[in-house]
């Protein structure tokens, strides 16, 4: 009788027009779950199928030792409601465990309605004796094709990937939520269930087309920035999808008391930092002038950089910098969001070429914001992966000169049911070594430096392009994912961008042309030198942490882990400088006082520990 019921809550729920919800066995009452380890807190969020009225509400979280499960923890169901369709609840159960033992493996099982649903995964261990350390990268999960996705399965298996990273639009019916939530589970569960996944909410996961969050405000016109949804809605979103997550940096409530999640999440001494790049974002419609939002191609960049329009947030970008500045168990680091910094894509006008567009929905807007973040990367020389353009681009970022800031991968969609190009009408403003045609520096719409290394274009010209679903054949929109390898012994970092339905084990398996690209991690801080410190010479102590402070206005430069017991530090501009050396937090010694030249021959700074 339980598995009727239950079938026929399922049933009544999805004629109330939730997008999709089966009717399944109560045996499989957990549907997938998403994990993290951070500071030795493991946070676990299992996100259930709907449960009937006289279900058991309790849900537990078992470990493994030897032969015997171990319950560590015991709770209710989370059943707040959804504001749209009615009747829909979150139904997930969230673990914490704390003084978790993240050297080894622990194999886990959620137990849900008095034992009938068992669902089993591991929680791997901290991978710090890793050379590699792998990124699986995804978007945009369109529902233009609802199959599962087998290959990425089987391809994140065979990379042994340590890290799941979704960047936003794993839901794509807008208001209906939970119906898509449980069909991404479905597709990918199987691979969440044994590594760390993070997945950031973005415009079509929280209900709308294109998401300005304006610190959270309630809105009625997505462009006149805030939510659409009500606020209640907004919040469960981010709880089904970020509730796994470290805890924020700082978790003080936006507007409507909207929570935030932007944190830090570190993977075999890859720090990652995952900040929030749409709920802080003024709205285009309050703050540019009307002519601007009426005629895009109207003006020239200059005047869509207006004051008090904001990006990323003094707060995030608070946290930002002190992030860069702490290498605790550190050896590279990268920036996880939603978007690139960069508005990387040409007008739509089928396959032929067009000026650069300007779409405040991307990174590239407002101008400084920008800046901003780009400037308080590359302090760390951070990597950026991210997504939501559909079109899967590298990037090596300028601010006030070609490619004096870092490099970005921003994937492709998983379904890329409506695809972007990269084909500029205007020629590269600087040309590059690289065999695509387009490759080179340019400005993009809103007159940001860019030097585009690589981009995969769909085969079809967007006029005629019909997104087709067929079993086994080719998908023509340029779908695929990105995976990004971490040496943190060379520091390098390579991107791979894969085609859909190509399976990476065969030794023909092919990438997008343009790929694979390898970078070092130096080159995510590519400002120029114009002066020099003297060498810092390091005894007793390998691989310390470098930072490099200037006296003049206590700026930090940049906080590094060097590799070997050498260190030349560069600085940019004469002056007299400050340098910090040795293992943070309480292993550093300071230099002060130390005046820069253009000459780099000079005695050594000896640091001895």
């Amino acid at each position: 009788m339980g598995t009727f019921l239950r079938i026929l809550t399922i049933l009544l729920l999805s004629s109330l027009r939730v997008s999709y919800l089966p009717a399944v066995e109560t045996k499989h009452g957990v549907c997938f779950v998403l994990y993290t380890v951070q500071d030795n807190v493991l946070k676990l969020t299992a996100q259930l199928y709907p449960i009937e009225t006289a279900d058991s509400r309790d849900v537990s979280l078992e470990v493994k030792s030897g032969t015997e499960w171990t319950r560590l923890e015991t709770v209710s169901v989370r059943e707040n409601a959804y504001s749209f369709p009615k009747g829909a609840k979150s139904w997930t159960a969230h673990f914490r465990a704390e003084d978790w033992d993240h050297s080894k493996d622990h194999s886990f099982r959620v137990v849900a309605l008095d034992g009938k649903s068992v669902y089993e995964g591991l929680i791997r261990r901290d991978p710090i004796d890793k050379t590699e350390i792998v990124v699986a990268a995804f978007t945009g999960n369109s529902n233009a094709d609802k199959r599962l996705k087998s290959d990425i399965i089987h391809n994140v298996k065979t990379a042994d990937t340590d890290l799941l990273f979704f960047s936003g639009d794993q839901v794509y019916t807008h208001r209906e939520h939970l119906g898509d939530w449980l069909r991404f589970g479905e597709q990918f569960g199987e691979i969440t269930r044994d590594r760390p996944t993070v997945t950031l909410p973005d415009d079509h996961d929280v209900g709308q087309g294109n998401l300005w969050g304006d610190n959270g405000r309630a809105t009625k016109r997505d462009t006149m920035g805030g939510y659409l949804m009500p606020a209640s809605h907004v919040k469960e979103v981010e709880w089904a999808q970020t509730s796994h997550l470290p805890d924020p940096y700082d978790p003080t409530p936006v507007k409507q008391g909207i929570g935030v999640y932007y944190t830090r999440l570190n993977v075999g001494r890859v720090d990652f930092a995952i900040i929030e790049d749409r709920k802080f974002k003024s709205g285009p419609g309050r703050v540019l002038p009307k002519d601007l939002m009426k005629n895009p191609d109207s003006g020239n960049p200059e005047q869509w950089d207006v004051a008090g329009a904001k990006l990323l947030g003094e707060r995030q970008l608070h946290f930002l910098n002190e992030w860069g500045k702490d290498w605790r168990g550190t050896d590279m680091k990268c920036v996880l969001s939603q978007t690139v910094f960069a508005c990387a894509h040409t007008k739509k006008q089928g396959n032929q070429p067009t000026p650069p567009s300007r779409d405040t929905d991307s990174n590239g807007w407002p101008q400084t914001g920008r800046n901003r973040a780009l400037e308080a990367m590359r302090r760390s020389a951070a990597f950026h992966i991210c997504g939501d353009q559909h079109l899967a681009t590298v990037i090596q970022h300028g601010i006030n000169d070609w490619d004096d800031a870092g490099y970005s991968f921003c994937v492709q969609s998983i379904v890329n049911y409506f695809p972007r190009y990269w084909l500029p009408s205007i020629p590269a403003e600087k040309q590059i070594a690289n065999p695509l045609p387009y490759a080179g520096s340019y400005f993009d719409g809103f007159g940001n430096r860019i030097t585009m290394h690589a981009y995969a274009n769909p085969e079809f010209g967007l006029k005629d392009y019909k997104y087709v679903v067929e079993e086994n054949a080719p998908l023509r929109g340029a779908d695929g994912f990105g995976l990004i390898r971490f040496n943190t012994v060379a520091r390098t970092i390579t991107m791979e961008c894969w085609p859909r339905l190509v399976d990476i084990s065969r030794p023909d398996a092919k990438q997008y042309d343009g790929w694979p690209i390898t970078i070092d991690q130096m080159d995510n801080d590519g400002r120029k030198a114009t002066a020099w410190l003297p060498e810092v010479r390091v005894s007793g102590l390998e691989n310390p942490v470098v930072q490099v402070v200037d006296e003049s206005n206590s700026e930090v430069l940049y906080t590094l882990r060097i590799r070997g017991r050498s260190f030349q530090p560069k600085v940019f501009a004469d002056g007299s400088y400050t340098v910090r050396v040795g293992e943070q937090p309480d292993q550093m010694q300071t230099l002060s006082g130390l005046n820069a030249d253009s000459i780099k021959d000079k005695p050594p700074l000896e640091f001895a520990f």
